[in-house]
C-alpha cells in the first residue's frame, strides 16, 4: 500500500472499500477495492472524508483484507454453511439448514488471540434455522503479514471452528407419571407442553402411556417405548426426592447409564439424563421435573436441541451450565436471544 493525496489519485487502484455513511439512509461502499479512480470521483471521495487514499502496491509478503478474510473463512466454515463475498474486508457465514451450532471454543480463542484478526460468532449449542447468520471474519488493518495467516492455519489444522449438526427425525416415547393423573383426579397438563415443544422439530410420538407411581411399571414402560422404536424417551413428573417420587429409580433400573440426576439450572434442577444402549442405538431417557410443565423456558429447552442433533451431553457440560443457568423469567421472553444457558 502507498498513501497518496486524494487529488493525486486519478488512475490509481484502490486497495480497500470506501464507505459512505448517511445516518438513517445508508452505510455502504461507494467505491470497491480494485476501483480505478476517475476525475469525477474526487469530489465524492472528499465528501466522505477521504483526503488521502491507500492505493495498492503488490507485496508478496502481505495479504489484503479480503484475502485474509477468506483465509479466516476457510478455517471457520463447516458443512451446511455458505459464505458471502468479501464486503468492506468482511465475510459472513450463514446456515443452509436447521441444526445445532457447535463452536470449537479453544480454537476460536486462540485465533482471536493472535491479534490483527477477528472471528465473531453466535453462541454454540443452540438451535439455528436455515438462513441464520452464524459468524463474521475480518482482519483489523488493511493488510496483514502472510506468515501470520499461515501460523493461524497451522493452529486450526484439526478441523473447522464451526460445525452445524442437522437435526434428525426422532420417534419419541412419553411416559406421564403420577397417581393424580393416572387415576383421573387432575388433567394431564404436561403432555400438551411436550407436544408443543417437540413440534418445533421433526418428531413423531410413537408411544404415550400414563403410569401410577410404580417404579417397576415405569421401568417396563421405558423399555416398551424403546422396543416400539422410540429414539428418545421422556418421563414426566415424579422427579423430586419425596419418597413417593419413583421416576429416577425407574430410569436407573432400565440399565441406562445415568449422566446426571440434577443440573445447575433454574428452572430444572431435578432433571435427569441417561442413555440406554439398544442394539447399537444410544437412546436418551430423560426425567423432566414439574417446572417444564409451567415455566416458559427450562433445562429441557437447553438439552432438547442437542438430543435432536445426536450430540451427546456429558456430566461435565451439564455442570458447566451453572453460569447462565438462571432464567430471569423476563416479562417478555426473548429466548434464545438472552443469557439463559450461555455460560462459558
Amino acid at each position: 500500500m502507498r498513501l497518496i493525496k486524494t487529488e493525486e489519485a486519478v488512475g490509481q487502484v484502490l486497495c480497500h472499500d470506501i464507505t459512505q455513511i448517511i445516518p438513517g439512509v445508508t452505510k455502504d461502499a461507494v467505491f470497491r477495492k480494485g476501483h480505478v479512480v476517475r476525475e469525477e470521483d474526487i469530489p465524492v471521495l472528499l465528501s466522505v472524508g477521504k483526503e488521502h487514499l491507500y492505493v495498492w502496491e503488490k507485496d508478496e509478503t502481505l495479504l489484503h483484507e479480503d484475502e485474509a478474510a477468506e483465509a479466516l473463512r476457510e478455517i471457520c466454515q463447516g458443512e451446511h454453511m455458505h459464505s458471502t463475498p468479501p464486503k468492506e474486508g468482511k465475510i459472513e457465514l450463514f446456515a443452509e439448514c436447521g441444526g445445532l451450532l457447535k463452536i470449537n471454543r479453544e480454537m476460536l480463542r486462540r485465533v482471536n488471540s493472535f491479534g490483527e484478526m477477528m472471528i465473531a460468532c453466535r453462541h454454540g449449542n443452540f438451535l439455528v434455522k436455515a438462513g441464520d447468520k452464524l459468524a463474521g471474519t475480518r482482519i483489523i488493518p488493511l493488510v496483514i503479514a502472510k506468515e501470520k495467516i499461515e501460523q493461524v492455519r497451522k493452529v486450526c489444522q484439526g478441523g473447522s471452528i464451526l460445525r452445524l449438526l442437522p437435526f434428525r427425525h426422532k420417534r419419541v416415547g412419553i411416559l406421564t407419571t403420577g397417581s393424580e393423573v393416572f387415576h383421573g383426579r387432575i388433567q394431564d397438563a404436561f403432555t400438551p407442553v411436550l407436544e408443543q415443544k417437540l413440534a418445533e422439530y421433526d418428531t413423531e410420538i410413537v408411544y404415550h402411556e400414563l403410569f401410577d407411581d410404580d417404579h417397576e411399571k415405569i421401568t417396563s414402560g421405558c423399555l416398551e417405548a424403546i422396543r416400539q422404536g422410540a429414539d428418545l424417551v421422556i418421563c414426566t413428573g415424579g422427579m423430586s426426592v419425596d419418597p413417593d417420587d419413583k421416576t429416577p429409580l425407574a430410569i436407573k433400573n432400565t440399565g441406562a447409564a445415568v449422566v446426571s440426576y440434577g443440573a445447575p439450572v433454574l428452572p430444572g434442577a431435578m432433571f435427569l439424563l441417561s442413555y440406554y444402549q439398544d442394539a447399537g442405538r444410544s437412546v436418551p431417557i430423560m426425567g423432566l421435573p414439574g417446572c417444564v410443565m409451567y415455566a416458559k423456558r427450562t433445562i429441557f429447552d437447553l438439552i432438547l436441541p442437542r438430543l435432536m442433533a445426536d450430540d451427546p451431553v456429558t456430566a461435565e457440560e451439564l455442570a458447566g451450565l451453572g453460569e447462565g443457568g438462571l432464567c430471569l423469567n423476563c416479562p417478555v421472553c426473548t429466548f434464545p436471544n438472552c443469557g439463559f444457558g450461555k455460560g462459558v
